[in-house]
């Protein structure tokens, strides 16, 4: 029962003690040089938080029973990542580890009433562009109405700006990015399941978002982005990179991180990407409206 447990355990201690390098891939907007995956500290918060998980979300996994299900939507009319496959294999990962079962779809007809009610949670991992027509955007949205849960990743915020439910869906649509880079990510929560066991001061390397609005006041921000770490952010000195909120029934968890293939290898991010799925799935307990916005 408890292989699950000791599995996940001894990769993150494989984390901690092999100090390989890994290498962003190179893309259309950006060209990024090898660098360490994160050291000292925050292997530290890593072995913590893996040595301080619920056994209930091993039993799960053990038994084959899922928990829930969630649908990860990776469409996209616009920019198209590489880090899709990657981030298809971590939720995957995640879920077999933690007990949810992951079906994955690139087909928009899977938007309909009948097919959704199978999901607590449907992920928009790296979508672009405008990818739902006319039905499947209302079905999409009585699901939400009917509880539903949506999380968004990274470039979720560049995707259907002439929907305007979508865009309070989502909080924030994207405005623009610097070149990847380092950069420091302030906790602002650390009650929140996608919070829990990250370090105050997160630094990690990613694609750093703007965008066309300010959130706060409409969501529960998570975690704001230090602008005086890195070059190119646009926001001033509140600049929020995390956040949730409930939105017309349902709930809705949106991490502006997500851009590198390496986001997907690291034990912190799928962390936080374990907690927001779990928030907005409502499987993690009522704590979305935990601490201030």
């Amino acid at each position: 029962m408890m292989t699950g447990v000791f599995h996940f355990i001894a990769n993150s201690f494989a984390l901690i003690l092999v100090g390989r390098k890994v290498g962003s891939q190179p893309n259309p907007v950006n060209q990024e040089p090898r660098r360490l995956l994160p050291c000292g500290s925050a292997r530290f918060f890593v072995l913590t938080a893996f040595l301080g998980m619920s056994l209930d979300r091993s039993l799960a996994a053990e038994s084959g029973d899922p928990r829930f299900s969630v649908l990860v939507f990776s469409k996209t009319t616009g920019f198209r990542h590489d880090s899709i496959p990657q981030g298809i294999a971590a939720i995957e990962a995640l879920g077999a580890e933690h007990g949810f079962a992951v079906d994955s779809t690139e087909d928009a007809e899977r938007f309909s009433d009948a097919a959704l009610a199978q999901y607590k949670a449907v992920v928009f991992l790296n979508t672009t562009g405008n990818i739902l027509d006319t039905g499947e955007k209302a079905a999409f949205e009585r699901y939400i109405r009917s509880g539903g849960g949506f999380v968004g990743i990274h470039s979720a915020s560049d995707t259907e700006y002439e929907w305007p439910w979508y865009g309070r869906l989502v909080g924030a649509w994207f405005a623009s990015h610097p070149q990847i880079q380092r950069a420091a990510v302030h906790i602002a929560n650390p009650n929140h399941p996608s919070m829990k066991g990250l370090p105050a001061l997160w630094e990690r390397t990613d694609e750093w978002y703007n965008f066309r609005s300010n959130p706060r006041g409409a969501v529960q921000v998570l975690a704001t982005l230090d602008e005086a770490t890195y070059s190119g952010g646009a926001m001033g000195a509140d600049h929020p990179i995390a956040w949730c909120q409930e939105v017309d029934g349902g709930r809705s968890w949106y991490t502006a991180m997500g851009h590198t293939n390496e986001s997907y290898a690291d034990a912190l991010f799928r962390l936080h990407l374990l907690g927001g799925i779990e928030s907005a799935a409502g499987i993690a307990g009522d704590r979305m409206r935990g601490g201030k916005p």
